[in-house]
């Protein structure tokens, strides 16, 4: 994988590896295959817990023209991922955030919230809701990139607004909407089921992938592209990657070696 754009036979591959060590790790994912297609994508649900008085903190958007997608988008939400940690074990790269809560080195909050007293958000003792997450990981063609699709609904069935969604970011994450967007949050249709999703837009995967790619290809160890790429996206959505995904998983070109040893 020398180059920093992802082919779709690479993101298979990469995808299979995702799969065999989230069994492993019962993790939940799974690939959907669409009817009547080649096509498919990853697919997990999760619950996840969020406390009741983050609520949409709307006045902190600065709104702006995110790079070109399809679909009816509704509002966009940019965000900065700043200081993006590459983790490299013995035997695969991981990118990785600090934590938006515990986190106390100069990193990609605290540079924020210094410049912004009043904005920032202390964590304290709330009620909490429950909500039911839906993430799919698509390929795109146009971007040669992986594209985390997602929604959430209640416990009771009712799908969130984007402005809900909103209100599920971590406060301290929102504090990022300053420069060098690296991704936006946006509604269209979901590609391969038609119906409406989230989404964070692709067009600036390249450049935060770069870095990782070209360190695992000096250093000479394998890399999971989607992993890697996950480690980075996910959790600004509440979709974390155990570390446990970083140890003892081989390279996309080794499964690719793999099968062709069988075939």
């Amino acid at each position: 994988m020398n180059s920093h754009v992802l082919d779709e036979e690479q993101f298979s591959r990469c995808c299979q590896l995702l799969l065999r060590r989230s069994d492993q790790l019962r993790d939940g994912w799974s690939w959907e295959a669409v009817q009547g297609s080649e096509e498919g994508y990853l697919r997990k649900t999760a619950l996840r817990s969020v406390p009741a008085d983050w609520g949409p903190l709307l006045k902190h958007l600065q709104p702006e023209t995110p790079c070109d997608s399809t679909g009816p988008e509704k509002v966009t939400i940019w965000f900065t991922l700043k200081q993006v940690k590459i983790t490299v074990s013995d035997n695969v790269s991981v990118l990785s955030q600090p934590d938006p809560v515990t986190s106390t080195g100069p990193d990609i909050l605290k540079d924020d919230m210094d410049e912004e007293d009043d904005g920032s958000y202390s964590v304290t003792k709330s009620s909490s809701r429950v909500l039911q997450y839906e993430y799919h990981i698509l390929y795109s063609c146009s971007y040669g990139a992986p594209v985390l699709y997602f929604r959430a609904f209640t416990l009771e069935g009712k799908s969130l607004t984007l402005e809900e969604i909103w209100g599920t970011i971590h406060p301290n994450f929102r504090l990022c909407l300053r420069n060098s967007p690296l991704n936006a949050i946006s509604q269209q249709e979901h590609p391969l089921l038609g119906q409406p999703f989230f989404f964070l837009h692709p067009c600036r995967t390249e450049e935060f992938m770069g870095p990782v790619l070209q360190v695992a290809q000096d250093q000479g160890r394998p890399v999971n592209y989607v992993l890697s790429w996950l480690s980075v996206v996910g959790p600004v959505v509440g979709l974390d990657v155990s570390l446990k995904y970083s140890t003892n998983l081989p390279s996309a070109d080794s499964l690719s070696d793999t099968q062709s040893d069988r075939s």
